[in-house]
């Protein structure tokens, strides 16, 4: 991360308008974002997809075409051209916001070419015993990207670079099919979901074969000598054997000269399971907080039900801080997506508050979150929805401005009331003054706190409590906030 207290947004979300406009306005932001306390960005995957100027950016077919060649339909990808994203990174760095780029490392799809192969069928639910005889396949893994041409790289891809696909052009009618290449094996030190959970999506990458490491690697080279990226969100990692990127990472940041910020996308529910990809990694990458995510999810749901006292109960945030990118809601969780898990719109600005405020792990604001969204698409029953995800920036720009001035020095914890509870920062040096937070998901709430400053007014910075605090000699408060609601408590010092 930049810098103490660093916040990154992701700006996107899965409904972005395929107007190929994004690096544009990403670049008439950049010193906005970066005043409201934004040290960096992540922004979605910049290459072109299967899908073309439409394709969100994860069914990846040619990570060297930054939307600069026609191919699959279009020349720009969803968000822009080539041109317009360079610029946008060059507006982001002069304002002093670092970047870290979407890098799909797992699968590609979208081949140019079928062609012939022999395989192993396994069912989808079932990827250790397989359901029939190793066969002949047809399958479209070569991709020798005509419209390319050799520009930046001449590799191309064969059905030898692939572990498994999902499509069999001489049985296009079999369903639920995993088919398992001559020679190969599914990757190990992978999720053990349906037993390995190495084959995702599309033609998966096979990391064992050395083309596949060598290519990966100058790929990445090139990017960040074409990007100038400060790091990666690396996706699917746990489709991906978890020997490969300490390597990969190593070869990189050699050639870079420099450290890399990387976060990982390990989707699981398991505070065990991550910490054990943490380490197995030996450290070299923070995980999205998960858990975390999930313990937001259910407290929105239970309201007053909801035990506030165990919100960050099972985190990374709470077990390993300096690995945890803690965050609300994203583009896979927000309403209608594969892992839709929404976060209530009332509790946000409580959870916000927890990852924002707080010492530990790195928050993620999500573009959606900070500048609303409106979209429609097809629930998993069949039927339309219309969903509206409302704006928080104007209390979001508030915590951002309240982390960056006033959230320093000790934290002290006052988890101790099931609706009601809060913590203090004593603040530093060179950030006296310090700051108080309460939230309830209950009624009214009040709590003592110490703050550390005798005699000092405390005003919510919120408005939802207009009456200030005064101290008493000890430095403690009664600090307050309303029902279902949060409080930001700042010393006028």
């Amino acid at each position: 991360m930049s810098n103490l207290n660093g916040v990154m947004m992701q700006y996107f979300h899965w409904y972005i308008p395929a107007e190929g406009r994004l690096w544009s306005q990403v670049a008439d932001r950049a010193i906005e974002l970066a005043t409201s306390g934004i040290t960096a960005l992540w922004l979605p995957p910049a290459y072109k997809g299967i899908g073309g100027g439409a394709d969100v950016g994860y069914g990846v077919y040619d990570m060297y075409d930054l939307g600069e060649f026609d191919q699959k339909g279009a020349i720009r990808t969803k968000y822009g051209t080539r041109e317009h994203y360079l610029l946008a990174l060059k507006q982001l760095r002069q304002a002093g916001v670092q970047v870290y780029a979407d890098a799909v490392l797992n699968h590609r799809m979208g081949g140019d070419q079928a062609e012939l192969c022999r395989a192993t069928p396994y069912s989808r639910g079932d990827r250790i015993h397989a359901k029939g005889e190793q066969r002949e396949i047809q399958a479209y893994t070569g991709f020798n990207f005509p419209g390319r041409q050799g520009v930046h790289s001449s590799f191309q891809w064969h059905w030898q670079h692939f572990d498994a696909v999902d499509y069999d052009q001489l049985h296009p009618n079999e369903r639920d099919t995993v088919y398992l290449l001559e020679g190969k094996q599914f990757d190990d030190e992978v999720s053990l979901e349906f037993g390995n959970f190495a084959y995702l999506m599309g033609c998966d990458l096979d990391c064992q074969h050395p083309e596949v490491r060598e290519e990966l690697a100058r790929w990445g080279r090139w990017y960040l000598d074409t990007t100038g990226a400060d790091g990666f969100r690396l996706d699917a990692i746990k489709h991906i054997a978890a020997w490969f990127f300490p390597e990969w990472l190593d070869s990189l940041e050699r050639y870079a000269g420099k450290d890399l910020f990387v976060v990982g996308e390990y989707w699981v529910n398991s505070l065990t399971i991550l910490l054990r990809y943490i380490d197995e990694v030996g450290g070299r990458m923070a995980v999205f907080d998960v858990p975390l995510h999930y313990n937001f999810h259910r407290a929105g749901r239970a309201w007053r039900e909801f035990d506030l006292r165990r919100i960050l109960e099972g985190s990374v945030m709470q077990a390993r801080p300096t690995h945890a990118v803690t965050f609300v809601e994203n583009h896979d969780s927000q309403p209608l997506q594969a892992l839709e898990s929404v976060v209530e719109a009332w509790f946000k600005p409580l959870a916000y508050a927890l990852i924002l405020l707080r010492q530990e792990g790195y928050p993620c604001l999500f573009h959606a979150d900070y500048y609303g969204a409106v979209y429609e698409d097809f629930g998993r029953d069949g039927r339309p929805y219309h969903i509206v995800m409302p704006s928080h920036r104007f209390l979001l720009d508030i915590f951002l401005a309240v982390r960056r001035d006033h959230a320093y020095g000790p934290q002290y914890d006052y988890f101790d009331h099931p609706a009601t509870i809060g913590w203090t920062r004593l603040g530093d040096a060179e950030h006296p003054g310090g700051l108080a937070v309460l939230m309830s998901n209950g009624d009214y709430g009040c709590k003592w706190m110490e703050v550390g400053h005798p005699s000092t007014v405390y005003r919510d910075s919120t408005g939802h409590v207009a009456e200030a605090v005064v101290t008493n000699a000890d430095g403690w408060g009664e600090f307050r906030c309303n029902g279902g609601s949060v409080s930001v408590w700042v010393s006028q010092i």
